[in-house]
């Protein structure tokens, strides 16, 4: 990671030079952009263009399929604005881009490395944003988390996609069917891209609080997969706070440089109603890692209760059978007392006083019954039987 952005690096200051060097004219445009610079990257570097224009009084002038073209267009029709979206972009592609658009290295660098939280940077007339989208797959009912870097010029926007989300086509759509807001120049692009990034939210709120009420359900009937479930959303909650909290403090921060910056009333009235949306996003955020930790210690104590509730059946079962040990133990110690004197009589002894007497039936019998009444009167004091 440290040599790529060292060479990426090294790179752009090469390219920078060589454009404060370089006479500008049409026919150096083609040679900044497409000669190959320090890069590994084997694929042609247009590829991961997935729409480029330039627009002039908020209408669409040209559709440039290069970066060399598109440099020429904007350089060609004075007042015009060159909106560059990326997809996930080779190396030689964001050089080139900071090389012309003057960017400054250290953000280059955060759009090639990616994994970036949000964040708002000025440098110069250049505004860099970074930005984490969100939506919510409902097969595996789960949030897909895609992260957008923003570029923001006086005369171009650029967007570096690191994600599925979000779908900028449709902001593009949008925006070209309203000329009178995409005249208002690289800010209402912004702030048309930051809109749909929030509004995105939306859904997945909705599909969290469905998960949520679902595992709701599970705790509460015992279900043994509720534990491992509340994590996993509770992993998601967090990550999508992360995403969302940074936001309200870019916002503001957008909102002062549009004062100092002298941006029409009528873009800070849109970023307004963004923020409006975006805190009852981050409160209902709040709500859901409130609601996961309450889940989760209900579900805690249930399992507690269950365990306990176990024990006390292992113990119940335990005793019962201890007591059915007791009497067995008992009744089988009192009907051993009149076999061991029966057994004892039952020996063929010649000498045996007791044999040629005439009371010695009666008194074996005796015996027994009086042994036997002895261990049942015992037996039953102690609640054995």
């Amino acid at each position: 990671m440290s040599e790529l952005r060292s060479r990426a690096l090294r790179s752009l200051r090469r390219a920078t030079q060589n454009n404060d060097q370089a006479v500008p004219g049409p026919q150096e445009a083609p040679e900044r952009s497409m000669d190959p610079r320090a890069t590994t990257v084997d694929v042609p570097v247009e590829n991961s263009i997935i729409d480029c224009a330039v627009y002039v009084g908020g209408h669409r002038s040209q559709s440039p399929t290069t970066l060399a073209d598109t440099y020429r267009c904007l350089r060609d029709r004075s007042g015009s604005i060159a909106w560059i979206g990326l997809y996930r972009p080779a190396e030689a592609q964001l050089l080139s881009l900071g090389g012309e658009f003057g960017l400054h290295e250290l953000a280059v660098e955060d759009a090639i490395v990616a994994h970036q939280r949000p964040k708002l940077e000025r440098y110069g007339d250049t505004l860099f944003v970074v930005l984490r989208a969100a939506r919510y797959l409902d097969e595996a009912e789960e949030v897909d988390f895609g992260e957008l870097h923003v570029f923001v010029g006086p005369d171009f926007v650029l967007t570096v996609r690191h994600g599925e989300a979000p779908n900028l086509s449709a902001v593009r759509r949008r925006m070209e069917a309203d000329p009178q807001l995409l005249a208002r120049g690289p800010e209402a692009i912004l702030y048309a891209i930051v809109d749909a990034v929030v509004d995105g939210y939306a859904p997945v709120i909705a599909g969290l609080q469905n998960d949520i009420d679902e595992i709701e359900t599970e705790v509460f009937r015992g279900d043994p997969s509720a534990s491992r479930r509340i994590y996993e959303l509770s992993r998601e909650v967090i990550e999508f706070q992360r995403a969302t909290r940074p936001l309200m403090g870019m916002l503001e921060s957008l909102s002062a440089g549009f004062d100092k910056y002298g941006v029409e009333d009528e873009m800070r009235r849109y970023l307004r109603d963004v923020v409006d949306h975006l805190t009852t996003v981050v409160e209902r955020v709040d709500g859901f890692r409130q609601m996961l930790q309450d889940i989760l210690s209900v579900n805690a104590t249930l399992v507690n209760q269950a365990q306990n509730e176990e024990m006390r059946n292992l113990t119940r079962a335990s005793y019962t059978q201890n007591e059915e040990i007791k009497r067995i133990s008992s009744w089988a110690a009192i009907l051993f007392a009149p076999t061991l004197i029966g057994t004892v009589y039952g020996m063929n002894f010649a000498f045996m006083p007791e044999l040629h007497w005439i009371f010695g039936y009666p008194l074996a019998l005796t015996l027994m019954a009086l042994t036997c009444a002895s261990l049942y009167v015992i037996f039953k004091r102690r609640n054995w039987l």
